[in-house]
Parts: C-alpha cells; sequence; structure tokens
C-alpha cells in the first residue's frame, strides 16, 4: 500500500507517494519570498509551510491517484532543520495518521539525501559512499545499510551551499544562489582570479569554505563595485571552480582510503552540473559506477524521504502524539 512522506525542514514545502522504491508523485512548493531577505527567514517559512501543507498533501494524493483511506503509513521530516518549519510537517503528518491509526515513520532529513539514491529507476544498493552537499551541510558519509550512514568527513565551518549563496549575494545575483552562479559561471574564466582550495593539503576528510568566502569578499573590495559587476562572470566562474575542487578532492581521498564500490550524490549543490561532470569523471577514472539521481531528487523533497522511511522503525498510536522534532542531532550512525 502506498506511503505518504511529507517534507519541510527548510524553505520548501514538499509530499510525495511511495509504492516501496517507486515515486507515484513528488509535490515540492518552493517559497520565493526568501530572496529579498538573500536567505531563509525561519519565521516567514514557518507561516507558509501553514499555508501550503495541506494543498501540497491534497496534490502529492490526486497525482498519485489515491486517497487518504489507501494510505499504509505517513512518513516526515523529523530532523535536522528549522525548528519551526519541522514542526508544521510534523503536526501535519500527526493530523493525517493519528484519525486513521496510521503508523507513523520519523525520518532523518539526511538520510533522505542518501536514500533518494534508492529509488526507482536504477536504485544503488549499500554499501557506497555517498557526498551530501547542501546548504546547511557538507558530509562525506559512508553508507553500509539502508538505515544509517558513517560520517567519514565533514565540515569544520560552513557548508558548501551557503557558502556559494553567499557567493552569489556578493555578486548581485538572486536566492537560492546555486542555480544563478551556475549560469554566470558558465560564461566565465575560472582561471582570471586565484581562489584557495581549503583543505587540499590536510590528510583527512574534512572540508573548509570560510577561507573561500573570505577570499572573495577582499576580492569585490579590490575591484570595487563596477569593476566586480563587470567582472561577475569570472568571479563566479573561479569560486565555483575552488568549491567544486575541494569537493572532488576529498571524494577522491576518501575513495584513496577505502575501495568503495560505487559513488553517490546527494544534497542540493549535487544538482550542480560541474560538480556532477567532476565526480562521474573521478568514478570513471577509477572504474567505478557513479549513481547520478535527478536533479529534483537533489534538492529538499518528499520522495527521498519516503524512501528512507522504509527502513525506519514505525511508531504506533498514541505513541507517537508526544513525538517531537529536532533542530540539530543524530546524523545516521556516528
Amino acid at each position: 500500500m502506498p506511503l505518504l512522506a511529507i517534507e519541510t525542514s527548510c524553505d520548501d514545502t514538499c509530499a510525495a507517494v511511495l509504492d516501496g522504491p517507486r515515486v507515484l508523485s513528488n509535490v515540492i512548493s518552493s517559497q520565493s519570498e526568501h530572496e529579498r531577505y538573500g536567505g531563509v527567514v525561519p519565521e516567514v517559512a514557518s507561516r507558509h509551510h501553514l499555508e501550503l501543507a495541506v494543498p501540497v498533501v491534497d496534490a502529492a494524493l490526486a497525482d498519485a491517484g489515491v486517497t487518504f483511506g489507501d494510505l499504509d503509513s505517513v512518513a516526515v521530516t523529523a530532523g535536522p532543520g528549522l525548528i519551526g518549519a519541522l514542526l508544521v510537517g510534523l503536526s501535519t503528518a500527526k493530523a493525517i495518521a493519528a484519525p486513521r491509526r496510521l503508523p507513523l515513520l520519523p525520518t532523518n532529513h539526511l538520510q533522505g539525501h542518501v536514500a533518494a539514491n534508492f529509488l526507482e529507476p536504477d536504485p544503488l544498493e549499500p554499501p557506497f559512499l555517498c557526498l551530501i552537499a547542501s546548504g546547511g551541510h557538507t558530509i562525506l558519509a559512508g553508507v553500509r545499510d539502508h538505515q544509517s550512514f558513517e560520517i567519514l568527513g565533514e565540515t569544520l565551518d560552513d557548508a558548501a551551499g551557503e557558502a556559494i549563496d553567499k557567493a552569489a549575494r556578493m555578486l548581485g545575483l538572486g536566492f537560492p544562489g546555486g542555480p544563478e552562479l551556475e549560469r554566470l559561471a558558465a560564461s566565465g574564466d575560472p582561471e582570471a582570479f586565484s581562489f584557495p582550495v581549503a583543505m587540499s593539503r590536510d590528510p583527512g576528510l574534512g572540508f573548509s569554505f570560510s577561507g573561500l568566502k573570505t577570499a572573495l569578499v577582499y576580492i569585490c573590495r579590490d575591484l570595487g563595485e563596477d569593476g566586480t559587476a563587470e567582472r561577475a562572470a569570472d568571479l563566479a566562474a573561479g569560486f565555483q571552480a575552488a568549491v567544486v575542487g575541494q569537493l572532488v578532492s576529498k571524494v577522491g581521498r576518501a575513495l584513496d582510503a577505502e575501495a568503495w564500490p560505487a559513488v553517490a550524490l546527494g544534497g542540493g549543490v549535487a544538482a550542480n552540473g560541474p560538480l556532477r561532470e567532476a565526480v562521474s569523471s573521478l568514478c570513471e577514472e577509477r572504474g567505478i559506477p557513479f549513481k547520478e539521481v535527478s536533479r529534483e531528487l537533489c534538492t529538499d523533497n518528499a520522495a527521498m524521504i519516503g524512501s528512507a522511511a522504509r527502513f525506519v522503525d514505525p511508531l504506533v498510536f498514541p505513541d507517537y502524539l508526544s513525538f517531537d522534532a529536532f533542530a540539530t542531532g543524530p546524523r545516521g550512525g556516528r
């Protein structure tokens, strides 16, 4: 029977219906209101989730051709994320599950990014190495089973997606900055400016992007407003190349440390074309498969939550009525 999944960890209101690894529907409603602020405002996000949760769930059910009565269980992101936004999704899931005495499947958002790779077509089975890169997290994950992951390395400061968004803002681009920066970078010269590739000599698998942001601040200051606007494409290309270079170098280092049989990506930054191409080339050189999920499944979505929820221990009614969301917490099998 179908599973309904709900995702509201940040500013996207999402619902999906799954039948095992098969996605029957996947509805994503993004909030454009945050563009004026250059970043997500938690209270604004929560208020819009309140307005959008029911219509998005209705749309997901309609697209899948099912009703509430057809559902087997309800999955929902429990964390990590913005606590107000998470509570809207959790309350919505409880309100759907409780009257029907359906099991509730509270799911870890980061595990969802990993589990997007378990979906059809061509589901990837563990073990594999997964790079999770988003606005809030940058993690190299060792995936040995369907339920959890081991953190092999993570960012020491800023996440890759956060750095990209802030760089885009410095260059006068919209929010979210990833797609805009990638489009601008396509017409620029990545070698026109010298950007540091942090942690390149560090033998570990950690990441750091704060120094890269600082380098862009200094270059823009020296160029001035007009000079920055004139050289924006080159700046975008150089910044993007430095981010991709660091991410790919650590994937390569992880493959040197352990013979992983496949590599996968997850998170919004995984939708970046140059990153996908670079990781694909690395895997081709190493003679191992690269699982390339669709861009829709890289960004926040409920299909990935439904995928992860298939391997979660269900909570039964009425036990889950007191279950709470968490803003931060355990991230897989640490």
